[in-house]
C-alpha cells in the first residue's frame, strides 16, 4: 500500500464551517449521514480521520464537490491571515505559520472575526487618514464597494438562480428571432419595445456628459452613450432587459443579502443585475460547452457570443455549477497606478484583499503591449503555481483625461487545469518555467529581489558601506 493511501485525512475545521454553512446541528447532521453525534464531534475537533465512505455520504447527502471540501482555508484563509499579521501593528507577536493554519482550519468562525476585525480597523485607518487631509470632513462608516465584494466572493461568484433565469430568457429571444442569425441587441430592443413600451436611442457622448447608460422611465426610453462599443451596448441593453423581466427577482436575492444599508444594497442590486445580463447574453450551457471545446479560447469565444474581452474573462469566473463545472478561474483588473478596481474567483485566489501587486507578474506589465495576450506560469510564496493570461483593454465611457488600453485584466487558473487551456499548448507543464511573486513587497520575503519598493515589515535591514545588493533594501 502506497504512502498517499496511507495518509489519513483529518477535515475537522472544513467540516465544521459545512455544518455551519448549512445551518446544522452536530446531531442533524450526524443523523443525516448515519454517523453517531460523538463520531462526528470526534472528526470535528480532528481526533478521528475523514473515512473514504464518509466523504462519498457528505458529497451524496449535500450536494459536496469533495475537490472543495478538499482545498485548504475558507472564508479567512492562511494566505490572508497571514497578510494581517504581517502588519506593524501585530509586530513583535510572531505568530507562527502553523498557528495561523490551524485557527484558519479549526476556527473558521474566530478566522473571519479576526479577519472582519482587521478590515474595519484598515477601512478606519484609510478614513482617518483622509479626513486629516481634507481638514476633518465626515466620512462614511462602510465601503459598500468592499462588502459587495466580499459577499459575492462568498458565493464563489456563483448564482445558479440567475443563470437559470438568465438561459430561459436567451431562450425565449433566440425563439422570437425573425432569422437564426440575428443579433441579441435586435433582439433584446424589439423585445423591450414589443413588453415593456421601452425604445433605445445612442446619443453623443457630449450630450450623455458622464453617463454611459441612463433610463428614463417618464419618456419610456434607455439613453446609451456612442462611447460605448457593440459589446457593451449589447450588455447595456442586456442590463436593462434583466431589469425589466425579473425586477422582483433581483430584488429578492438582494435584500436576501441582509446588507447593512441602501448604497450598500443598491450597489449589490447593480451587481446581481450586471450578473443575470451576462446570463443572458452567455447563457451558462452553451458557454460552458463551447469553453471546454474551444480549449478556453477567448477570442473565439468573443465572436461566438459576441461580446468583449473583459465580459468573457469575468463570465469564466462564473462556471461552478456542480454538473456542468468550468476551470476554476480567478481573474484581477487593475489600472496603470495598479490599483485594483475588480477581484474574482470561482475557486482558489493566489491573491489575498491585501496583495496581488507584485511587480513580477505580468499583468503589471501588459500595457507595454496594448492588446495582445501575455501568459505566464507564477509560483506563490506558498509553493502553489498558477498559470496566467493578462491583456489590456479599453475603459468603457473614457473622458477627457482618460486614455485607450488603460485598464489591464489578469486571468488565471491552478497549473493542473492549465492543460484544458488552449494557450498552454506546446508548454512544458511537468518541468515549466516559473517566476517566483509574492504579495505586496513590504509582506514579501523574498530576496534578492532588484525591483522591491519596499522592505518586508518586520525584517532588519542589511545595509553598510561595503557592498550593495540587487535589491535596494537588502535584509537578513
Amino acid at each position: 500500500m502506497n504512502a498517499a493511501a496511507d495518509r489519513k485525512l483529518f477535515l475537522g475545521g472544513r467540516l465544521k464551517r459545512l455544518r455551519r454553512d448549512l445551518d446544522l446541528s452536530q446531531t442533524a447532521m450526524a443523523a443525516d449521514l448515519g454517523v453517531s453525534p460523538s463520531y462526528l464531534n470526534h472528526i470535528e475537533r480532528n481526533q478521528r480521520p475523514v473515512s473514504a465512505q464518509l466523504l462519498l455520504r457528505l458529497a451524496e447527502t449535500y450536494d459536496v464537490d469533495l475537490r472543495n471540501l478538499g482545498q485548504s482555508g475558507g472564508p479567512a484563509s492562511e494566505a490572508e491571515l497571514s497578510e494581517v499579521f504581517a502588519d506593524p501593528l501585530f509586530q513583535g507577536l510572531a505568530v507562527p505559520r502553523h498557528e495561523i493554519m490551524q485557527l484558519a482550519e479549526d476556527q473558521p468562525a474566530a478566522a473571519d472575526a479576526v479577519l472582519r476585525l482587521y478590515r474595519a480597523f484598515t477601512d478606519r485607518r484609510v478614513r482617518d487618514r483622509a479626513e486629516i487631509e481634507a481638514g476633518g470632513g465626515a466620512a462614511p462608516t462602510d465601503s459598500p464597494s468592499e462588502w459587495v465584494r466580499e459577499y459575492v466572493q462568498s458565493r464563489h461568484n456563483h448564482f445558479p438562480d440567475l443563470d437559470a433565469l438568465g438561459e430561459a430568457l436567451h431562450d425565449a429571444l433566440r425563439a422570437e428571432a425573425p432569422a437564426p442569425d440575428e443579433g441579441f441587441e435586435a433582439l433584446a430592443r424589439a423585445r423591450l419595445f414589443a413588453r415593456h413600451g421601452l425604445t433605445v436611442r445612442t446619443l453623443p457622448a457630449e450630450v450623455m456628459v458622464e453617463w454611459t447608460r441612463r433610463f428614463d422611465p417618464h419618456r419610456g426610453r434607455l439613453l446609451l452613450s456612442d462611447a460605448l462599443g457593440p459589446s457593451s451596448r449589447a450588455f447595456a441593453v442586456a442590463n436593462q432587459l434583466a431589469l425589466m423581466e425579473h425586477g422582483p427577482e433581483l430584488q429578492a436575492l438582494t435584500e436576501a443579502a441582509n446588507a447593512p444599508d441602501a448604497p450598500t444594497r443598491n450597489l449589490l442590486k447593480t451587481s446581481l443585475t450586471n450578473t443575470l445580463a451576462a446570463a443572458v447574453l452567455m447563457p451558462y450551457a452553451a458557454f460552458q460547452r463551447t469553453a471546454e471545446e474551444a480549449g478556453y479560447d477567448l477570442a473565439r469565444l468573443q465572436a461566438r457570443f459576441g461580446v468583449g474581452f473583459e465580459q468573457i474573462a469575468h463570465r469564466l469566473t462564473t462556471l461552478s455549477r456542480p454538473t456542468a463545472r468550468g476551470v476554476p478561474f480567478f481573474l484581477m483588473r487593475v489600472d496603470q497606478a495598479g490599483n485594483v478596481s475588480k477581484r474574482y474567483a470561482s475557486g482558489a485566489f493566489p491573491f489575498s484583499r491585501f496583495g496581488g501587486a507584485c511587480p513580477r507578474w505580468r499583468l503589471h506589465s501588459a500595457f507595454r503591449t496594448p492588446g495582445r495576450i501575455i501568459t505566464q506560469i507564477i509560483e506563490t510564496p506558498d509553493g502553489s503555481r498558477w498559470f496566467t493570461l493578462a491583456r489590456t483593454v479599453d475603459r468603457q465611457g473614457q473622458d477627457a483625461f482618460t486614455e485607450g488600453h488603460d485598464l489591464a485584466i489578469g486571468l488565471g487558473c491552478e497549473l493542473k487545469h492549465a492543460h484544458r487551456l488552449i494557450y498552454a499548448r506546446g508548454l512544458d507543464l511537468q518541468k515549466p518555467e516559473v517566476t517566483p511573486i509574492g504579495p505586496a513587497c513590504r509582506l514579501c520575503e523574498r530576496h534578492p529581489c532588484a525591483e522591491r519598493a519596499a522592505p518586508p515589515v518586520g525584517r532588519a535591514l542589511t545595509v553598510d558601506d561595503w557592498s550593495k545588493s540587487v535589491s535596494p533594501y537588502p535584509f537578513a
